[in-house]
């Protein structure tokens, strides 16, 4: 069974940062593509971010220059580096991990308010 675990979310006020791991666990080798989605209340789920194996990224135009996704060299954690958040980045963020099938954690509420 393959576990996704996310730490690091909060509350903080705007213009602050954050970072979000996410850790597997279980019968797993390394994942093809790991990132991070998110669900604000009352939206549908998000891309935010995600890492393929060969290190392409690819970053939801809202956060671009702001969000930054790394992986660590056995492919079965992920990050990501928020920076300059904004009231709009409110919401609950979920990893994502892909080997053929497809996991998620339970996610982490990130809350952006002053």
């Amino acid at each position: 069974q393959v576990q996704l675990v996310e730490s690091g979310g909060g509350l903080v006020q705007p213009g602050a940062s954050l970072r979000l791991s996410c850790v597997a666990s279980g019968r797993i080798i390394s994942f093809g593509t790991m990132g991070w989605y998110r669900q604000a209340p009352g939206k549908q789920r998000e891309l935010v971010a995600v890492i393929t194996g060969g290190g392409i990224t690819n970053y939801a135009d809202s956060v671009k220059g702001r969000f930054a996704i790394s992986r660590d060299r056995a492919f079965k954690s992920v990050s990501l580096e928020m920076n300059s958040l904004k009231p709009e980045d409110t919401a609950v963020y979920y990893c994502y991990a892909s080997e053929g099938a497809e996991y998620w954690g339970q996610g982490t509420q990130v809350t952006v308010t002053s």
